[in-house]
């Protein structure tokens, strides 16, 4: 006869977090900040059409990396170009993480490692914007630019909430099935988010009326990503119940309490964009509450196990 599950007694200590300087902790902030920013004003760019304001990369135009009075694109010319020189400042920002970590955490090999990834994302996003360019706004390219936007964000709140754990393995706080399903939830909030990058490839937002689009119809596939996110608030409130009645320590409950307010005003945002013809504020307060459900997910998933400070 096969035993009967015996669950694993659940953790009721609560590491004790690493004395972090203060200033790399802002620095680490800072960066965060920066990486949301430059989405909101990438949301812009498109929103107003100014995707081709400076029509040539890496100049504005042929002979001049910054606009020029004579151009043909009007204020969109301005609104490109702030997007791409915000680059500058959130290569910057991605630069300080890397400094803050050697200078404040040098005994800390893991984030070290780590320090450079945004960094080398925010290069690889400015080729990424070149490239969608130089391919007059192909939706493919402009929705893998959000994309890695996205990633750099996750990746910029790893750091900062990976700075306050030790550096010991981590211990799961749930059992393992709660995890399982929390993973399932942030794959599903990475498939919501490729859905709403063909949603605006698909639809008028897409640019100006010579930008491709994806070609599937606006209708059917926005209602293929609303399906998703229901899908996405059912798998939520499972896991925020599960850790609502099984974790003892108080950061997952926490985390998934933040995941489930930010989904709910997402998906609210979204029905109300949709029914409202899109208005611009919207779909940017869209772009913003997507990187902070990217924030939340990110801290939610990591809340689940700690690390003790290593002695």
């Amino acid at each position: 006869m096969t035993q009967p599950f015996q669950p694993q007694p659940l953790l009721t200590t609560q590491a004790n977090p690493p004395a972090v300087n203060p200033w790399l902790r802002r620095v680490l902030v800072i960066n965060l900040i920066l990486e949301i920013g430059i989405v909101v004003t990438g949301g812009l760019v498109r929103l107003s059409g100014s995707g081709l304001g400076c029509p040539t990369w890496p100049q504005c135009v042929p002979g001049s990396f910054t606009p020029v009075p004579y151009q043909a694109q009007g204020f969109h010319k301005l609104i490109e170009f702030g997007n791409r020189s915000l680059t500058s400042v959130v290569s910057i920002g991605a630069l300080l993480v890397i400094v803050a970590i050697w200078r404040w955490a040098p005994e800390r090999r893991g984030l070290r490692r780590i320090s450079v990834l945004p960094l080398l994302g925010v290069m690889l996003q400015a080729v990424l914007g070149g490239v969608a360019v130089l391919t007059g706004l192909n939706p493919a390219i402009v929705a893998a630019h959000f994309l890695a936007s996205m990633v750099l964000v996750s990746l910029s709140a790893y750091l900062l909430y990976r700075v306050g754990e030790g550096d010991q393995p981590p211990v799961a706080l749930v059992r393992p099935q709660i995890r399982s399903i929390a993973w399932a939830v942030a794959t599903l909030g990475a498939a919501i988010l490729v859905l709403g990058t063909m949603v605006t490839g698909s639809g008028p937002d897409s640019g100006d009326a010579s930008t491709p689009r994806f070609g599937f119809d606006p209708r059917t596939i926005a209602w293929v990503h609303a399906d998703a996110v229901m899908l996405l608030v059912g798998l939520v409130v499972a896991v925020l119940l599960a850790v609502q009645l099984t974790a003892t320590d108080p950061r997952p409950r926490r985390a998934w309490h933040a995941v489930f307010g930010i989904t709910m005003l997402q998906g609210v945002v979204g029905y109300v964009q949709y029914l409202t013809g899109l208005p611009e504020l919207l779909v940017m307060a869209h772009m913003l509450g997507a990187s902070l459900l990217a924030v939340a997910l990110t801290n939610a998933v990591l809340s689940l196990r700690k690390r003790e400070v290593q002695h």
